[in-house]
């Protein structure tokens, strides 16, 4: 079974996409139908600037929140979620693209208020198809072979097009939405549009020949680490920052000023390299920028200081 669970970031629920979503016990019976099957996450249209659709990922399980009576959390599997490189809209030129929200006499009923909620399959997949459409985009040119999911059904689906993928019967299509070929582009696409294809560290943006930003997305915490591919757990970075980012010889502190560890053998070319002020260049949506949960894990468990 699908479902939609709707979320922003004003909410008053302990909410952490990518890992947990929190809900009161009214909503128990029906979310428990979601566990082991995936959901959308939506933000409503009264939101400035609505994302719309803009998430996807499947229930791991369903437990009572040890912090807070009379509600639960629905845990999320890491290795499933992932943000549209292009969120959906909540309707288009036809209509509301969950058909199922329209009443006997075709107007949007009030199962549409309610924060989770059941969806079709044919819903599902249509708005999984919207959100897929940049799902084609090539890997970074430096990525890894480990990268790569060596699931054979994957493989052969590599160079399908959008129009293959919607013939695929659901069962492959969640798995291939579930995989390291689409999260990767996915996530890339993502993080770059959020800093505007500019490393955060040093503020360059070069393009290459081919009109390819050089810069790469960086996860904070990395996915061998239980990192989601969220953007909030994302961040843009040039090859070299990239590199000493992930070895702990830079880090970000909660107001984003740029740490650099001690034991860092030539200070002076790295201040030259990175921003004059120290500070990173993130963007101003909080929705997109860095999570203080992340950069408290990398700062603990990464950065040499």
């Amino acid at each position: 079974m699908f479902g939609v669970f709707v979320h922003r970031t004003d909410s008053k629920y302990d909410d952490h996409p990518s890992s947990q979503y929190q809900f009161p016990a009214n909503y128990l019976s029906r979310a428990a139908k979601f566990t082991g099957g995936w959901v959308l996450y939506y933000e409503p249209t009264k939101v400035k600037n609505s994302r719309g659709y803009y998430a996807v990922g499947k229930i791991e399980k369903i437990i009572p929140d040890p912090t807070a009576p009379k509600m639960y959390l629905a845990l999320i599997d890491p290795e499933t979620y992932f943000e549209f490189a292009r969120p959906v809209a909540f309707k288009d030129e036809d209509g509301l693209l969950e058909r199922g929200l329209y009443n006997e006499a075709g107007k949007i009923s009030g199962r549409a208020q309610a924060a989770v909620r059941p969806i079709s399959e044919t819903d599902f997949n249509r708005i999984l198809d919207r959100g897929l459409q940049g799902f084609d985009i090539p890997l970074p040119r430096d990525a890894k072979d480990d990268d790569k999911v060596q699931d054979k059904f994957i493989e052969d689906q590599v160079g399908y097009e959008l129009d293959d993928f919607r013939k695929v019967e659901t069962r492959k299509r969640e798995a291939y939405a579930g995989s390291r070929i689409v999260r990767n582009p996915m996530f890339r696409r993502v993080v770059l549009d959020a800093y505007d294809e500019r490393c955060a560290f040093t503020g360059f943006k070069l393009i290459n020949g081919g009109g390819r930003a050089e810069v790469q997305a960086a996860h904070i915490r990395p996915v061998e680490a239980n990192g989601p591919d969220s953007v909030q757990n994302g961040l843009a970075l040039s090859g070299t920052v990239h590199w000493m980012f992930d070895r702990g010889l830079l880090s970000l502190a909660d107001n984003m000023e740029i740490m650099v560890s001690r034991q860092i053998n030539d200070r002076d070319s790295v201040d030259r390299l990175i921003n004059k002020n120290l500070t990173a260049i993130v963007p101003d949506d909080p929705r997109k920028a860095p999570h203080p949960a992340f950069l408290d894990w990398h700062r603990s468990e990464v950065f040499k200081s």
